[in-house]
Protein backbone atom coordinates (compact mmCIF):
# COMPACT_ATOMS: atom_id res chain seq x y z
CA UNK A 1 0.00 0.00 0.00
CA UNK A 2 1.17 3.60 -0.31
CA UNK A 3 2.32 4.93 2.51
CA UNK A 4 0.48 8.47 1.60
CA UNK A 5 -2.17 6.85 1.73
CA UNK A 6 -2.23 4.79 4.63
CA UNK A 7 -0.96 8.05 6.37
CA UNK A 8 -4.28 10.07 5.35
CA UNK A 9 -6.31 6.61 6.45
CA UNK A 10 -4.68 6.74 9.64
CA UNK A 11 -5.76 10.24 10.07
CA UNK A 12 -9.47 9.39 9.53
CA UNK A 13 -10.24 12.89 8.90
CA UNK A 14 -14.13 13.70 8.91
CA UNK A 15 -15.75 16.61 7.88
CA UNK A 16 -15.99 17.92 11.47
CA UNK A 17 -12.44 17.47 12.30
CA UNK A 18 -11.35 19.59 8.51
CA UNK A 19 -13.59 22.16 10.03
CA UNK A 20 -11.55 22.26 13.52
CA UNK A 21 -8.51 21.75 11.36
CA UNK A 22 -8.70 24.94 9.11
CA UNK A 23 -8.95 27.06 12.60
CA UNK A 24 -5.17 28.79 12.00
CA UNK A 25 -4.55 28.01 15.55
CA UNK A 26 -4.38 24.12 13.95
CA UNK A 27 -2.28 25.16 10.91
CA UNK A 28 0.43 27.40 12.63
CA UNK A 29 0.70 25.00 15.67
CA UNK A 30 1.42 22.01 13.20
CA UNK A 31 4.99 23.29 12.48
CA UNK A 32 5.67 22.49 16.00
CA UNK A 33 5.92 18.96 14.72
CA UNK A 34 9.18 18.31 13.63
CA UNK A 35 10.52 20.43 16.74
CA UNK A 36 8.75 18.45 19.19
CA UNK A 37 9.82 14.79 17.09
CA UNK A 38 13.47 16.03 17.25
CA UNK A 39 13.27 16.69 21.28
CA UNK A 40 11.50 12.92 21.33
CA UNK A 41 13.95 11.43 19.50
CA UNK A 42 17.10 12.90 21.13
CA UNK A 43 15.56 12.67 24.10
CA UNK A 44 17.39 9.07 24.14
CA UNK A 45 20.25 10.57 25.07
CA UNK A 46 18.82 11.75 28.16
CA UNK A 47 16.20 8.71 29.00
CA UNK A 48 17.16 5.45 27.00
CA UNK A 49 13.79 3.96 26.48
CA UNK A 50 11.92 5.70 28.15
CA UNK A 51 12.26 8.53 25.22
CA UNK A 52 9.02 6.09 23.55
CA UNK A 53 6.82 8.57 25.67
CA UNK A 54 7.83 11.45 24.05
CA UNK A 55 8.13 9.62 20.77
CA UNK A 56 4.24 8.42 20.92
CA UNK A 57 2.94 11.89 22.49
CA UNK A 58 4.88 13.56 19.23
CA UNK A 59 2.74 11.19 17.06
CA UNK A 60 -0.25 11.93 19.18
CA UNK A 61 -0.07 15.38 18.42
CA UNK A 62 -0.14 14.85 15.04
CA UNK A 63 -3.39 13.13 15.23
CA UNK A 64 -5.18 15.22 18.04
CA UNK A 65 -3.99 19.10 16.38
CA UNK A 66 -6.87 18.93 13.78
CA UNK A 67 -9.25 18.18 16.18
CA UNK A 68 -8.29 20.28 19.04
CA UNK A 69 -9.52 23.96 18.16
CA UNK A 70 -12.89 24.85 17.26
CA UNK A 71 -14.25 25.66 13.83
CA UNK A 72 -13.27 28.94 13.23
CA UNK A 73 -15.97 31.83 12.70
CA UNK A 74 -14.41 32.77 9.21
CA UNK A 75 -12.26 30.80 7.02
CA UNK A 76 -10.92 33.68 4.92
CA UNK A 77 -7.00 33.42 5.75
CA UNK A 78 -4.00 31.88 4.86
CA UNK A 79 -3.93 29.05 6.81
CA UNK A 80 -7.75 28.13 6.13
CA UNK A 81 -7.54 28.21 2.62
CA UNK A 82 -4.22 25.86 3.23
CA UNK A 83 -6.38 23.09 4.46
CA UNK A 84 -9.08 23.35 2.15
CA UNK A 85 -6.64 23.05 -1.01
CA UNK A 86 -5.31 19.74 0.77
CA UNK A 87 -8.58 18.88 0.94
CA UNK A 88 -8.95 18.91 -2.62
CA UNK A 89 -5.36 17.79 -3.20
CA UNK A 90 -6.33 14.13 -1.08
CA UNK A 91 -9.71 14.03 -3.31
CA UNK A 92 -6.87 14.35 -6.69
CA UNK A 93 -7.90 10.73 -8.04
CA UNK A 94 -11.57 11.51 -7.84
CA UNK A 95 -11.39 15.00 -8.83
CA UNK A 96 -8.79 16.09 -10.99
CA UNK A 97 -7.21 18.99 -10.54
CA UNK A 98 -5.60 21.56 -13.02
CA UNK A 99 -2.25 20.18 -14.57
CA UNK A 100 -0.44 23.91 -13.75
CA UNK A 101 -0.39 22.53 -9.85
CA UNK A 102 0.82 18.61 -10.27
CA UNK A 103 3.99 19.48 -11.61
CA UNK A 104 5.11 22.19 -8.73
CA UNK A 105 3.13 19.85 -6.00
CA UNK A 106 5.50 16.97 -6.84
CA UNK A 107 8.74 19.17 -6.99
CA UNK A 108 8.22 20.88 -3.44
CA UNK A 109 6.97 17.50 -2.34
CA UNK A 110 10.17 15.86 -3.64
CA UNK A 111 12.33 18.83 -2.12
CA UNK A 112 10.93 18.27 1.22
CA UNK A 113 11.77 14.72 1.39
CA UNK A 114 15.49 15.58 0.57
CA UNK A 115 15.38 16.67 3.87
CA UNK A 116 14.01 13.43 5.05
CA UNK A 117 17.59 11.85 5.25
CA UNK A 118 19.46 14.72 6.28
CA UNK A 119 16.80 14.95 9.34
CA UNK A 120 17.20 11.52 10.50
CA UNK A 121 20.47 10.91 10.36
CA UNK A 122 21.13 13.44 12.13
CA UNK A 123 18.75 12.39 14.97
CA UNK A 124 20.57 9.35 14.58
CA UNK A 125 24.01 11.04 14.88
CA UNK A 126 22.69 13.25 17.78
CA UNK A 127 24.15 16.03 15.68
CA UNK A 128 22.64 18.92 16.24
CA UNK A 129 23.76 20.95 13.17
CA UNK A 130 22.40 18.14 10.76
CA UNK A 131 19.49 18.09 12.86
CA UNK A 132 18.47 21.70 12.25
CA UNK A 133 19.38 21.68 8.79
CA UNK A 134 16.84 18.85 8.65
CA UNK A 135 14.18 21.36 10.19
CA UNK A 136 14.77 23.92 8.44
CA UNK A 137 14.96 22.52 5.04
CA UNK A 138 11.40 20.55 5.76
CA UNK A 139 9.85 23.16 7.36
CA UNK A 140 10.72 25.61 4.48
CA UNK A 141 9.84 23.31 1.52
CA UNK A 142 6.48 21.98 3.50
CA UNK A 143 5.49 25.95 3.97
CA UNK A 144 5.84 26.43 0.27
CA UNK A 145 3.72 23.57 -0.52
CA UNK A 146 1.06 24.87 1.88
CA UNK A 147 0.94 28.16 0.20
CA UNK A 148 0.96 26.02 -3.04
CA UNK A 149 -2.34 24.65 -1.60
CA UNK A 150 -3.88 27.81 -1.03
CA UNK A 151 -3.25 28.34 -4.78
CA UNK A 152 -4.88 24.99 -5.56
CA UNK A 153 -7.74 25.76 -3.81
CA UNK A 154 -8.52 29.76 -5.07
CA UNK A 155 -8.24 28.02 -8.52
CA UNK A 156 -10.57 25.58 -7.38
CA UNK A 157 -12.97 26.94 -5.33
CA UNK A 158 -15.39 28.34 -8.20
CA UNK A 159 -15.52 24.60 -9.62
CA UNK A 160 -17.67 23.09 -6.94
CA UNK A 161 -20.46 24.54 -4.84
CA UNK A 162 -19.08 23.08 -2.04
CA UNK A 163 -15.24 24.04 -2.15
CA UNK A 164 -17.04 27.81 -2.46
CA UNK A 165 -18.56 27.10 0.72
CA UNK A 166 -16.20 26.31 2.65
CA UNK A 167 -14.76 30.12 2.78
CA UNK A 168 -16.82 32.10 5.54
CA UNK A 169 -16.27 35.62 5.56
Amino acid sequence: MDIVKLLEKSMSMDESSWQRHSNPWSVYSRFTLLPLLSLAFWSRDWIGVYSIIPILMSFLWVWVNPRLFNAPKTTNNWASMATFGERIYLNRNVETIPEHHVKPILVLKSLTGIGLPIFIYGLWALDLGLVLVGNLWIMVFKAWFVDRMVWLYLDMKSTKTEYDQWLKL
